[in-house]
């Protein structure tokens, strides 16, 4: 079990990357090195591991740093045994992440990541679920902008239902009403393999196209359906919206959450996100304008020959990002609308103060270890997710420390 005497509390895997140094900077920054947090930092070269434990400054001094290769299982089992939470920023998940996850859950090692890729999240449920709850290491997939603040926001959102109105709401419709800042190199990384692993295995894509691929099996489903692919006009916000390209992955997160709850907010809820726009022909046109932008990519993608000009000429690569300033300049804002049994509305609003695929996913993803190092937890073991691992407590840590509000509009 996790309870057991560990040499460390974190250890940061991948840190030599862009957004694992970035994690390790956070952590330096808000837990410092030798205090109350035991963390250390862990890659493949040396060289750069001492080159990050010197960019942290003179505080960093005594970092501990950690030679791990990802791909080496017994590398991942002696790491895993050393530390109570694994952090690891190594994607795409799918080709670097599978050992690890093995290694943490055969050795009661509390585990969180980046990951947005479905198929391999099934993967890892399929593997590795009953040893990590016979373990007792709680393995967290999605722990950055997607799909924190849809799944921690969906739970709050219907917390404050039940307090308010004595209900919970039979739907949830989130709507990305602002946000600034690039893509992740890293996420168009993981979604260029996952479209690489649909046109090659039918069952791949048969994983991503279920809406309740990632419940539990066996259990029951809800009503919805696949996610929104064209334009369509939102009546309670009076908006227009277009696709919103990580719904794919949020929605299951979040249809996952509920089932590992127990569906306390019945087996008739429906949960839904798209990117709002604005109203009258602005609206439409920006809404078809995304909608054709998205499909061009998705197009793109899906054969190897322009998928391949898309990653060397068009998209940010692994390992790249936006400078400091570029960071502290975007912001992500994000509109929930709930709707009980009989009509009433409750509206949500989250926002960050960074770009949401680098500076506020680092400090999503940072407090997500933080949280499963230190707090007191009343989740089991297994392959969870953020709400069904932490709800209440990394709430708590995201809006104290990370940058991120959830608030009911009244």
């Amino acid at each position: 079990m996790n309870s057991s005497p560990r040499e460390f509390d974190v250890i940061v895997v991948g840190a030599t990357g862009f957004t694992g140094s970035l994690v390790a900077e956070y952590l330096c920054e808000r837990y410092g090195v030798g205090a109350d947090l035991r963390w250390a930092v862990a890659a493949r070269n040396q060289q750069k591991l001492s080159a990050l434990r010197e960019s942290l400054g003179s505080p960093a001094a005594s970092l501990p740093v950690i030679i791990a290769d990802t791909l080496d299982a017994r590398s991942m089992s002696d790491l895993a045994q050393r530390t109570r939470v694994v952090l690891t920023t190594v994607g795409p998940y799918a080709r670097y992440g599978s050992e690890l996850v093995a290694a943490c859950a055969e050795n009661g090692t509390h585990y969180c990541d980046l990951a947005g890729e479905v198929q391999w999240i099934r993967r890892m449920i399929d593997a590795h679920d009953a040893t990590a709850r016979q373990s007792g290491a709680r393995i967290v997939h999605c722990c950055g902008f997607d799909s924190i603040p849809m799944d921690i926001g969906a739970w709050f959102l219907q917390q404050q239902a039940r307090e308010r109105y004595g209900a919970y709401c039979d739907s949830i419709v989130l709507l990305v009403k602002a946000m600034k800042g690039g893509a992740s190199g890293g996420t168009m990384a993981s979604i260029m393999n996952v479209m690489r692993e649909a046109r090659a295995d039918r069952e791949v894509a048969r994983v991503l196209a279920r809406p309740y691929s990632l419940n539990p099996e066996g259990g029951p489903r809800g009503p919805d359906r696949s996610d929104q692919r064209g334009i369509r006009f939102d009546v309670d916000a009076q908006n227009w919206t277009a696709p919103f390209i990580m719904a794919t992955v949020n929605t299951r997160v979040v249809r996952r959450s509920h089932a590992l709850l127990g569906y306390p907010w019945g087996e008739s809820f429906r949960y839904h996100e798209a990117i709002r726009t604005g109203r009258g022909i602005g609206g439409w046109s920006r809404s078809a304008m995304i909608t054709a932008g998205l499909a061009g990519l998705v197009g793109a993608a899906s054969f190897g020959w322009s998928r391949g000009l898309l990653e060397r000429y068009v998209l940010p690569k692994p390992g790249t990002g936006p400078d400091a300033a570029a960071r502290e300049k975007g912001f992500f804002n994000l509109e929930q609308i709930g709707r009980l049994a009989d009509g009433r509305q409750i509206r949500g609003r989250i926002t960050g103060d960074r770009d949401p695929g680098y500076g506020s996913t680092s400090k999503m993803l940072a407090e997500s270890a933080v949280c499963l190092a230190l707090d007191e937890l009343d989740s089991a073991g297994g392959v969870l997710t953020p709400a069904a691992a932490m709800a209440a407590p990394l709430l708590q840590r995201l809006q104290a420390n990370a940058g991120l509000s959830f608030e009911i509009r009244d």
